[in-house]
């Protein structure tokens, strides 16, 4: 690596320690380690703003701001609150019944939506329903965001890197369904499992409380049934636009800003009030992100990284396949895992090519799927998911620090990435 390499992977790292140790707010970091990448000529305007591979990626911003503009006007239809009330009343204020009821539901949304809409989606319901029921919210939002990237994992839609993998690779959305939804159901199930353990301390159960949810009517929380109905129209021609997005040729973006600006002017409410609400430091601090990581992929330091995994295992299948998805966990941590794929996709192509193709070798495709998305849940800036839950969370006053994201994370990705190379090893080796 030349001397601009070697500046840019100082600079990432000393932005990383900014944002873990909280010493800067993570969206000033971000921000600003994007201005240096730029001053020091790891990458320029042309490549920041405009290139597919090293630059920001503005198919995710349109999806997140769309998205963020469904959710404003959905909440002041009173729909969150009564999905709220619905959910505390299905688990009868139990605590943990109702983590698992909320991750089980998050996990099967996502798997059909992409895991960022449904957090849009899912988040502020926890918030209210744990309000009620006087529960500690982060706990809550923390199970649901990692469920959330499991589910994801099951489907080419659920999680941004499976749709490019699927892209680069020629896959289906069947074969990511018979490939990665069977180990995605174990992995939940594991899941479920270590919550009640990780979280056993958010399960307070106050009797007086409860009492008041079950005696709440759900139809009570809502407040403008003609909104409702407008927007569940929207939103349902958004979801089709999400699962047919290949067939219509139109960006996933480009439905959810679509979707997003129809609801804002069939809404006929305040665009400046319906504004507000959407998170623009969660937008500013994925700019700025996609920047930095953008400056690495253009110095060449993460195809590097990518190279060198892939000559460790010099051609073997079985070693590929284990050094694919333990490799991928850590830089998918590090540095978001949309990013990470779009950069290192091209390498795992050219090694399924040299081993026979996908015929041959797609386990590697599919081992390279698993520790990219299942790497998204070991820290708050590895997954979209996981930033714009910590945006949600901070706006409703309730902090997730860098390391009590990560306290869960890392031990939720160790097990669950495990797991599923035991998946690998049994199916495409040892029973094969």
């Amino acid at each position: 690596m030349d001397i601009t390499a070697w500046l840019a992977v100082a600079v990432f790292a000393v932005v990383y320690v900014l944002i873990a140790t909280e010493w800067v707010h993570r969206v000033a970091a971000a921000l600003g380690g994007a201005v240096v990448m730029l001053v020091i000529g790891a990458t320029d305007a042309e490549h920041a703003f405009f290139s597919e591979e090293a630059g920001i990626d503005w198919n995710v911003i349109f999806l997140l701001l769309g998205m963020m503009l469904i959710v404003s006007v959905l909440k002041r239809t009173g729909i969150f609150e009564f999905i709220a009330i619905w959910a505390a009343k299905r688990a009868r204020g139990r605590p943990y019944r109702l983590m698992v009821l909320l991750t089980v539901a998050t996990a099967f949304l996502s798997a059909w939506l992409d895991n960022v809409t449904t957090v849009l989606l899912i988040a502020p319901v926890t918030i209210l329903v744990c309000t009620r029921l006087g529960l500690p919210i982060v706990p809550y939002l923390i199970a649901e965001v990692m469920a959330c990237n499991i589910g994801g994992a099951a489907t080419l839609i659920g999680d941004p890197p499976n749709i490019m993998i699927g892209s680069r690779a020629d896959l289906s959305f069947n074969d990511f369904l018979m490939h990665m939804a069977p180990i995605v159901v174990v992995l939940m199930v594991v899941f479920v499992l270590m919550s009640r353990v990780m979280f056993r301390k958010a399960f307070r159960y106050d009797p007086e409380r409860v009492d008041a949810v079950m005696e709440l009517r759900e139809r009570d929380a809502i407040k403008d049934v003609r909104l409702l109905v407008v927007s569940g129209v929207v939103v349902v021609l958004v979801m089709a636009g999400f699962v047919l997005h290949t067939t219509l040729h139109l960006e996933p973006s480009v439905v959810a800003i679509i979707g997003g600006l129809v609801l804002l002017a069939a809404s006929r409410l305040s665009a400046a009030d319906v504004v507000k609400d959407v998170e623009w430091e969660t937008l500013a601090f994925f700019t700025g992100l996609f920047v930095m990581v953008g400056a690495m992929v253009q110095t060449g330091v993460i195809g590097d990284l990518g190279k060198a995994a892939a000559q460790a295992t010099e051609g073997e299948l079985l070693g590929t396949s284990m050094a694919l998805i333990f490799g991928s966990v850590v830089p998918s941590a590090v540095i978001d895992n949309i990013p990470f794929v779009a950069s290192v996709s091209p390498i795992v192509s050219e090694i399924v090519a040299s081993a026979g193709g996908t015929e041959e070798a797609g386990m590697l495709w599919w081992s390279f799927a698993l520790g990219a998305d299942l790497g998204g849940n070991a820290t708050i800036i590895a997954s979209s998911a996981n930033v714009v839950v910590v945006g949600i969370a901070d706006r409703s006053g309730h902090h997730i620090s860098f390391w009590q994201f990560s306290r869960y994370g890392l031990i939720v990705t160790a097990v669950t990435v495990t797991v599923a190379a035991l998946y690998v090893w049994l199916r495409y080796f040892a029973l094969a």
